[in-house]
């Protein structure tokens, strides 16, 4: 065994999985911490209005962020297993390859950047398929 096999790793992708990875368990753990909130607050007595007001708009914005959260993870989840089937890198719409700067900077990207321009404008369907 060389040196240079310690150094690189054998499939190009696995830095990026790695990165995917380590956001996965750190959304995972984040979901999990906004539940355990949502349960407390709903525990919380209420004993007047301006507290109610207050407990809503706490567990609305949870809600939010788990539902974030949610959308994000199942991007990841599907970045890996692109990764598994060979088509990590390449984008959903064009087939065309992701840019590796854009890779790095959210490796979870499922559009090339000419794409995500187009989803962005509306002119490109963006739905999340369901893990």
């Amino acid at each position: 065994m060389n040196h240079s096999e310690h150094t690189l790793p054998n499939n190009p992708n696995r830095l990026y999985e790695e990165k995917l990875q380590q956001q996965k368990r750190t959304l995972e753990s984040s979901l999990r911490a906004t539940v355990r909130q949502g349960r407390q607050s709903g525990a919380e007595e209420t004993l007047d209005p301006a507290d109610q007001a207050v407990f809503s708009y706490e567990k609305e914005l949870l809600f939010s962020q788990g539902a974030t959260g949610h959308a994000q993870l199942n991007l990841i989840r599907q970045a890996l297993l692109r990764i598994e089937d060979g088509s990590f890198g390449e984008c959903q719409h064009c087939g065309e390859r992701i840019g590796s700067k854009r890779l790095e900077a959210v490796p979870w990207s499922r559009f090339c950047i000419g794409c995500q321009e187009r989803v962005e404008r509306g002119e490109l369907d963006d739905s999340v398929q369901a893990a």
